[in-house]
């Protein structure tokens, strides 16, 4: 029987094969990302939505893997979320990503910009052959992205940013993309619509989670752990829930003058530690263990299958392993 890392290994080739150019040059930039690796979250959850049929042929005994248009799905998503970091990777003026030079720091913004929308452009392209209902929900999912970095922007250095507008950015620049890789999956898996309503709650409920236990990793996760420098939102006058909720409570008045945009090494390590002591690395990661029950109670009606199985024990995994972590 075919296994989740065998279809993911599809996923590096056709990654591989997308980010191809006539030119070289362009070649080597746009797939730079792709050969440092990553967790593949996204469009292993596309690959899981369309496994979440126990009378899935594809997946059956023998079977050579997931159907290949299902694997083209996935490539499309993650070629959003790729796209999305050279991008990011330029707003933030970031050198290190998954440890790796940074596209922006290796050969420039300019390129950077290009070669991210060159990723987009593919992702659209391989949508586009899979469908109209497809491309239509990644071009609006690729909206929500930017719609969610923008709010995000807005409130940089902004030290009252509320725990509202905090919650919206991250529905739209991270959850919007997950649920979109559980719906994709589906429809092209041809799943009963209510079954891809469900698998889209679920994406999005674990897309909440897995945001607000990415900030926390960035509050005590080691340089080597992220594959980026640990502590880069405050410094980038980013301030997430863990950040947000310290600064509302008695430790406030403390934290909020070392939140600048001239912040020190110094004034980051107090920053963390205040929020460590008050309490708020593990008030946010209760926050996200809420989201993952969410994101669980989503598909439990759902009947017994791989893909089931398969979403469930990573939404346990999230949590469980950002955990570990903190208590350290």
């Amino acid at each position: 029987m075919p296994t989740m890392a065998a279809d993911l290994a599809r996923v590096e080739l056709e990654l591989a094969a997308s980010a191809s150019s006539d030119d070289p040059y362009l070649t080597e930039i746009a797939s730079h990302l792709i050969s440092a690796g990553g967790k593949r979250v996204r469009p292993g959850f596309c690959i899981a939505a369309a496994a979440t049929s126990p009378n899935d042929p594809s997946f059956g005994a023998g079977a050579s893997g997931a159907h290949i248009d299902i694997v083209r799905a996935a490539v499309s998503v993650e070629l959003v979320h790729l796209g999305s970091l050279y991008h990011d990777d330029v707003m933030d003026d970031a050198i290190i990503r998954r440890n790796v030079e940074s596209v922006n720091a290796k050969w420039g913004n300019l390129k950077a910009i290009l070669a991210g929308d060159f990723l987009l452009a593919r992702a659209s392209e391989i949508a586009s052959s899979l469908g109209v209902e497809v491309a239509g929900l990644l071009a609006s999912t690729i909206a929500r992205l930017c719609e969610g970095q923008v709010l995000e922007l807005r409130y940089t250095y902004d030290t009252f940013r509320s725990e509202a507008d905090y919650l919206s950015s991250i529905d739209g620049k991270t959850a919007a993309l997950l649920a979109t890789a559980c719906r994709i999956g589906g429809i092209v898996a041809e799943l009963p619509d209510a079954q891809i309503d469900a698998l889209t709650t679920f994406g999005s409920a674990y897309g909440m989670a897995f945001q607000i236990v990415d900030d926390v990793l960035d509050l005590v996760a080691t340089p080597e752990e992220l594959g980026k420098p640990s502590g880069h939102d405050m410094l980038e006058g980013v301030y997430t829930l863990p950040v947000l909720r310290t600064l509302q409570s008695d430790s406030g008045p403390e934290l909020r003058p070392l939140l600048t945009d001239s912040m020190s090494d110094a004034d980051l390590a107090t920053a963390v530690a205040l929020v460590k002591e008050a309490g708020w690395i593990h008030g946010a990661i209760d926050v996200a263990r809420s989201y993952a029950n969410d994101a669980v109670s989503a598909i439990g009606s759902l009947p017994e299958s791989m893909g089931v199985v398969g979403l469930q024990a990573a939404t346990a995994h999230l949590v469980d392993s950002v955990e570990s972590l903190a208590a350290r």
